[in-house]
């Protein structure tokens, strides 16, 4: 194998969900220097562009795509998007997540429970199944899954949350059992606590951090740079025989 190319995107057609800020954004703007074309996708148009626009300043290849991966239409809307301007798929990163709710999982009601479900199950299922039928198109293909240290052991006070990615673990090793035979690889990212919006929940409140930072023993938070890499090793030809893989990039916590 050639170090040089090994882990080389050109040519390869890349979608990140979640990709307007924090790991996604981060994830989408590495595999833009790879040589990806990176659909850069999220709720809101607005924010996706920005994105596209930095990576396209920055001489990689993007476009801004809204998609609420919560919502079965938009779905189908993206895929057939994609489909009819680009043909092909070769990687998906499915990184767009809901965690509405933070507290006793006894006080979960319907609507954050439903949410969470929709997004981070019902959504990660058929954006991968979506995302498959095209990369069969092709030849093949290689999805990515962020879940969370959380599906592994749950975090305090975030129940359902926790449940969800304990689904996507399972998910993602399904999905790699029974798509190995079409070329299509199928791994999931274990992010540990990072610094994003998205987790300020934790991140911004001194004794929670605290407490959590006691469990991690490289003591400190991730940035969103530090997740990208794994994406990128699992997007590219230097993990051509990993699939149902779950990578922790915890800085130890799941050591704890």
């Amino acid at each position: 194998m050639n170090p040089q190319t090994l882990f080389d995107l050109t040519n390869r057609v890349a979608l990140v969900t979640g990709a307007s800020r924090g790991i996604g954004e981060s994830i989408a703007k590495l595999l833009a220097a790879s040589g990806a074309h990176v659909i850069v996708s999220s709720r809101k148009l607005d924010g996706c562009q920005r994105v596209a626009d930095e990576i396209k300043e920055a001489g990689g290849s993007a476009e801004a795509l809204a998609c609420h991966i919560g919502e079965m239409e938009q779905i189908d809307a993206c895929f057939n998007a994609i489909e009819d301007k680009h043909g092909k798929l070769d990687i998906l990163v499915n990184n767009a997540a809901a965690n509405p709710y933070f507290g006793h999982i006894l006080d979960t009601d319907l609507a954050a429970f439903q949410k969470t479900v929709d997004v981070n199950i019902r959504g990660y299922f058929f954006m991968s199944s979506a995302g498959a039928k095209l990369m069969k198109k092709g030849d093949g293909g290689s999805i990515i899954n962020v879940a969370s240290v959380n599906g592994v052991v749950p975090g305090d006070m975030q129940g359902i949350y926790s449940i969800t990615k304990s689904a996507v673990i399972a998910m993602t090793k399904a999905f790699a059992k029974e798509c190995a035979q079409q070329n299509i690889r199928v791994n999931a990212l274990l992010p540990g606590l990072t610094d994003t919006k998205f987790a300020s929940t934790l991140t911004s409140n001194d004794a929670i951090l605290k407490m959590a930072l006691m469990h991690i023993p490289m003591k400190r938070v991730a940035m969103p740079d530090e997740m990208a890499g794994t994406v990128l090793y699992l997007a590219s030809a230097a993990s051509s025989y990993t699939t149902g893989s779950a990578i922790n990039v915890d800085g130890g916590y799941l050591l704890v």
